[in-house]
């Protein structure tokens, strides 16, 4: 509010001196003292009536709220951040390091599963189509003529 700096105060001090005298200055230094502190009560008394009349309005509930809103870890900001920033720092024309062993071996592992899954699908495939042919012929609507449909899958 007020920025005294201390050439100001000893300005004022000195004044004080001369006008009112070092007999009474003490006491004038008590009462300024007294007035100060009664204000500053006066001010606190406010501040607290204030703060009370928002917290039965419900205002200190909003305030809060906005704060949460407005606070990015609240809102998992700062996660997105960090892919923000690993996103920029990405660069598609620097070529890729190779995988490390233990990746190349996972990836071998995974082929040689995709195969054997491959394999397992097809043969349960020619099975039920063998299934479905002797079915019909033994239904005798079997047409000799007609090619048994295949489901490959290309995946």
């Amino acid at each position: 509010m007020f920025d005294l700096g201390w050439t100001e105060l000893l300005l004022i001090g000195i004044v004080a001196l001369i006008v009112v005298g070092p007999k009474d200055l003490p006491g004038m230094f008590r009462t300024l003292g007294r007035f100060t502190a009664k204000a500053r009560n006066m001010a606190r008394e406010f501040q607290r009536a204030m703060d009370d009349a928002a917290d039965q309005a419900g205002v200190k509930d909003t305030v809060n709220d906005l704060r949460d809103v407005a606070n990015p870890r609240k809102m998992g900001l700062d996660a997105l951040d960090g892919v923000a920033d690993s996103f920029e720092k990405w660069d598609p024309a620097r070529p890729n390091a190779k995988p490390a062993p233990a990746t190349a071996e996972m990836t071998e592992d995974r082929a040689a599963r995709t195969e054997a899954m491959h394999k397992a699908v097809e043969e349960k495939a020619a099975a039920r189509r063998a299934a479905e042919t002797a079915e019909k012929m033994a239904a005798g609507t079997a047409d000799e003529t007609a090619p048994v449909p295949e489901n490959k899958s290309d995946a």
